[in-house]
């Protein structure tokens, strides 16, 4: 006879927590043997018998403990157990603090029983799984980031500098002060600034350095 993976469930909407055990219940591989309605409970009912777990099944905001906090904390302490992320958030920041929690999967919420008993059969096997819609989302922000990344390599030294204190909210009178150049000079890399970032004004500068992250 096959042994069980044995499921705990993290999830602060018991309506979830039940909706799931129903898909399981017709399983023959798979059992939940724990259910917690917080992140802090299923981190107690882990730590009290980590051996009994192959799955902790989480959602991402849950009271006293988030599945994110949950997830690095299972990893560091109980690395044999795999996390997968059932969450409703479908945006690049939720996601990337799932992979930086080290979870090994990431499935949406409106995802259909198929795709969720995929999932975990992946991730319990020692796999990875994340929902199309979240590696798309990663892929678009992926490229995103690597347009920036790019934008930024054409700025000189003295470009990010003036752009850095244009943010800042100076004006050209004060950032020729600042760097002892001229006002003209300053005038000319605000010019080559526009230009390369493709912005149309002061503001889109702004957004621009935003966007990188420039301080």
């Amino acid at each position: 006879m096959t042994e069980k993976s044995n499921i705990i469930i993290a999830d602060d909407h018991q309506i979830m927590i039940d909706g799931i055990k129903d898909i399981f219940s017709k399983q023959i591989n798979y059992q939940i043997i724990a259910e917690a309605n917080n992140g802090q409970t299923a981190y107690e009912m882990i730590a009290a018998h980590p051996e009994r777990f192959h799955l902790l099944l989480t959602d991402i905001s849950m009271p006293l403990l988030s599945g994110t906090e949950l997830c690095k904390m299972i990893k560091n302490e109980f690395p044999h157990i795999q996390v997968l992320i059932l969450s409703m958030y479908n945006n690049t920041t939720a996601v990337k603090e799932a992979a930086l929690a080290e979870a090994d999967g990431y499935v949406l919420k409106n995802a259909g029983r198929g795709e969720l008993l995929n999932a975990v059969q992946r991730v319990i096997a020692g796999g990875t799984y994340f929902s199309q819609d979240i590696v798309s989302l990663l892929y678009g922000q992926y490229h995103k980031d690597k347009m920036l990344e790019e934008q930024l390599s054409h700025l000189s030294s003295r470009e990010k500098e003036i752009l850095s204190l244009i943010v800042r909210e100076h004006t050209s009178e004060e950032i020729a002060e600042k760097l002892f150049i001229s006002k003209k000079t300053v005038d000319n890399h605000r010019a080559h600034l526009l230009q390369k970032t493709r912005s149309k004004s002061t503001i889109g500068l702004v957004k621009f350095a935003i966007k990188i992250g420039l301080e």
